[in-house]
């Protein structure tokens, strides 16, 4: 992990460009690329409600509203916002899957939320279903069952792009639904949710050209420690880091490496 983390804080800048959100960006022919990130495991795992961060007060019977302790995070490219999870902006508390069902939609975005592992990501259907990337498969699921007590939240305006129409968010993940393996270009399951509802090559593995021109900036927001700010070449190259970082626990690592404010 050292060796990882040289590589990581090297690449760290002392301010961020700022900008407001836009919309979609231009759909350019991309090439294939390769970087340092290995392809993570799909998270639905078979913990328990403690495990994934709530007490025995916050079972996954309640309805919530409940407040996790994460880390928050800012993205930006070419000067304009394109991600966002800042508690100082949005609603980040989670609400029990039973509760969630009663307010989602199709086409919307879902993201469950548990300590020390990788959010994980889907697209709602209807009726308690929805469809997602699981162990290198895009399958079918019901909300209910894939949750197994982790709480969860709708995040349609998480990333600053402009969504599609939830007709063809449908179309997007319906249209992909039983490929597995080889035939997958999604290396997680926030990338291929936020195709789905974005339609962007970007979140497709390989799906952009490296470029001098085109940087990805991180901003890490750490409590009590200020604000380290990464670069990346891709969008999918910044999407595993951040997912990597959530799931491992490096940010105490890698703030005592990186050191101060900015």
């Amino acid at each position: 992990m050292g060796n990882q983390l040289d590589r990581i804080t090297h690449l760290n800048y002392s301010e961020l460009p700022t900008g407001d959100p836009s919309g979609l960006e231009k759909d350019e022919l991309r090439v294939g690329v390769a970087y340092f990130f290995s392809d993570e495991e799909e998270e639905v795992d078979d913990r328990t409600p403690s495990d994934c961060g709530f007490t025995k007060d916050h079972s996954p019977a309640e309805e919530g509203p409940f407040s996790v302790s994460e880390v928050e995070y800012s993205a930006f490219c070419a000067q304009e916002c394109i991600f966002s999870k800042l508690r100082e902006n949005e609603d980040l508390n989670v609400y029990s899957a039973k509760t969630l069902l009663t307010t989602c939609k199709p086409g919307d975005l879902l993201e469950l939320v548990g300590t020390a592992q990788a959010p994980h990501w889907a697209i709602y259907e209807q009726d308690d279903q929805v469809i997602h990337l699981h162990k290198g498969e895009i399958r079918k699921d019901s909300l209910l069952e894939i949750s197994n007590g982790r709480h969860g939240r709708i995040v349609n305006n998480r990333y600053r792009y402009r969504p599609l129409p939830p007709d063809l968010v449908m179309q997007n993940a319906v249209g992909h639904l039983g490929l597995s393996s080889e035939e997958i270009c999604w290396t997680n399951s926030e990338s291929f949710a936020a195709w789905c509802r974005f339609g962007k090559r970007e979140f497709k593995a390989g799906g952009e050209a490296h470029s001098a021109e085109q940087q990805y900036f991180l901003k890490v927001h750490l409590s009590g420690s200020g604000v380290h700010t990464l670069v990346f070449r891709s969008l999918e190259d910044m999407i595993r880091e951040r997912r990597r970082v959530d799931a491992s626990g490096i940010l105490k690592e890698l703030s005592l490496v990186n050191g101060g404010k900015e």
